[in-house]
This record gives structure tokens, sequence and C-alpha cells, in this order.
């Protein structure tokens, strides 16, 4: 060290944590719409008239006169994936996206530091 020159230190502040509890006012779950397709045996009787003929065919043949055929069928899925959260906080109101439905409480992370 030069002799009448600080040397410039750096002060890491360190942080005050705590943990507390805030009230959830409300819980809404974020929904992923999956689509998934199956095939699957489809089978027409026809109209009225094409049954009739095709039960008096039957009758005759002992045919049964059903057209059947494999089609795609989609179904539609809904899953959460996520939850939006109101709470409130020494009353102050708060919103987070959160992977599980918290219930009535929420623990919560409290950090002071001082401002720069």
């Amino acid at each position: 060290m030069i002799a009448g020159v600080a040397a410039a230190e750096t002060v890491v502040q360190r942080e005050n944590v705590r943990y507390e509890y805030a009230r959830v006012l409300r819980v809404t779950p974020v929904y992923q719409t999956l689509t998934a397709t199956s095939m699957e045996q489809q089978c027409d009787d026809g109209s009225k008239i094409s049954r009739v003929v095709g039960a008096v065919r039957n009758a005759i043949k002992r045919e049964r006169g059903v057209n059947c055929r494999v089609v795609p069928v989609e179904h539609q899925f809904r899953r959460p994936i996520a939850y939006d959260v109101d709470y409130t906080y020494r009353g102050a109101k708060y919103r987070s996206r959160l992977a599980d439905d918290p219930g009535h409480l929420l623990r919560i992370r409290i950090s002071v530091m001082p401002a720069p």
C-alpha cells in the first residue's frame, strides 16, 4: 500500500431473509389443450330406406348390410399446467404463476436490503 492512499474495499451486503405466510385470495388454473388422434371403426346403417332394403337383403341372404371403415377421430384433453395465484401480504395484492395450487396460505420469502 502506498502511503496516504487508502485501498478501496468492496463491502458485500448480506441479504436479510425471512419467511412468512400470505393469504390466498384466488387460484385460477392455467390449462393446456392437447389433441390426440386415434383410429376407430365407424359403421353406417345409412338412411331409413337403405335400412329397410338392408333388412330385406339380410333376411333373404342372411348377410349383414352394415358399411364399416376405420377413420381417424380427434379427442381433446385439457390439463392444468400452472396456477395463477392472487394473494395479499400486509395490505398489498400480488399475483404469481405457480406450479402447484398453494391452498389458503402461501409461504413467501421476504428479503430486506438497503437500496444503493
